[in-house]
């Protein structure tokens, strides 16, 4: 171990304040956290929580009924990454949309979803948008594509967020937030830096191991000094200036919206909805769909662990009925899900 490392441990290990609960906003960090083994030397007064950093996780069930009605009662060909097709609806979830006949399709990236539209001519093809400011620009290039491009019979369904407005709703839960280094390589750091002024305290971090001790070490040096602060620990990829390209393309096709997130509700304008002038690849717009409102299983507590209020664990069903091959919620079904990384690493605390 090299001796900054070595600094870094002693830094973390001998903390003796007060508790210091530090939320791991990204889903990719709670599980490369349990990957490397961080939590074992963490002491006691410093507690990592999970937070509502996994796209899939935040997702609501209502978008997952409009899929299924989509699929099933609109015959759209359905275009989707793969951690959606398991969510449970509040009947169903894709799965079994396509036992039932529907036509799912997994993609990699909204651009796969033209292809396939160009393929299916007689077919309205829906790709189902789910991501943060990392994944939204690719889904923005797509509809600019599509438009370019003359292609009618493609279309998304939204449900695209953006963190800011949930680190506000969840400032009181955590003392400082590790935040997601992927979006803000997108966004740059200012929202951050006002967010410490607003006295919210946090670090973008990286994802290696020496990336997030680092990051996790500067929070106890600050902490001990008792001010707000922000420190960006991943300066090799997070810019001032974040990525004003995908930035733009992104002002140019979509808009802010009111945003429904699971456990949270509905935070204003932390969604994205697709522009007046590209309505026409609105599939909401474009197929003139009726309100669906979904209604999550009451034994799911995955709202309260995308919170920080439980740990996956506290759920009666965690490990008992809900597992990866029969999820009871969206925490366990993602591969950035808190459940899912509690489960796959055997965490019972």
């Amino acid at each position: 171990m090299s001796e900054i490392m070595q600094r870094t441990r002693e830094i973390i290990e001998s903390y003796n304040g007060p508790k210091l609960r530090i939320m791991e906003v990204c889903g990719t960090h709670t599980h490369e956290i349990f990957r490397l083994g961080i939590r074992n030397i963490l002491p006691e007064n410093i507690e990592l929580i999970s937070g509502p950093g996994c796209p899939v996780c935040v997702t609501p069930v209502d978008f997952i009924d409009e899929a299924v009605y989509l699929a099933l009662e609109r015959n759209a060909l359905i275009c989707t990454f793969g951690d959606l097709i398991r969510v449970p609806g509040t009947k169903k979830s894709l799965a079994d949309a396509r036992s039932e006949g529907a036509t799912i399709k997994i993609v990699y990236t909204a651009l796969d979803a033209i292809k396939v539209a160009q393929e299916n001519p007689d077919r309205e093809v829906v790709f189902l948008s789910v991501g943060f400011e990392t994944t939204t620009p690719a889904v923005c290039l797509a509809i600019k594509n599509a438009k370019k491009l003359g292609i009618k019979n493609f279309s998304v369904l939204t449900a695209n967020k953006t963190m800011p407005a949930a680190y506000q709703a969840l400032k009181l839960s955590a003392d400082a937030f590790l935040y997601p280094g992927h979006v803000n390589a997108i966004t740059g750091v200012k929202v951050c830096e006002d967010l410490a002024e607003q006295g919210v305290s946090g670090v973008v971090a990286g994802f290696t191991a020496k990336e997030l001790l680092t990051a996790i070490a500067v929070i106890v040096e600050n902490a001990k000094k008792g001010k707000p602060y922000f420190v960006n620990c991943y300066p090799r990829v997070v810019k001032e200036q974040g990525n004003p390209s995908a930035v733009k393309v992104m002002e140019e096709v979509i808009e802010p919206c009111d945003s429904i997130w699971r456990g949270l509700g509905v935070i204003p304008n932390s969604g994205l909805k697709i522009r007046e002038e590209y309505k026409e690849y609105d599939v909401r717009v474009k197929l003139d769909m009726p309100l669906i409102q979904g209604k999550p299983n009451p034994a799911c507590r995955c709202g309260d662990v995308l919170q920080g209020k439980c740990k996956p664990c506290d759920c009666k069903v965690f490990g008992k009925v809900c597992t990866p091959l029969h999820p009871v919620g969206a925490c366990m079904v993602s591969n950035e899900g808190a459940c899912s990384a509690y489960y796959q690493y055997g965490r019972k605390d």
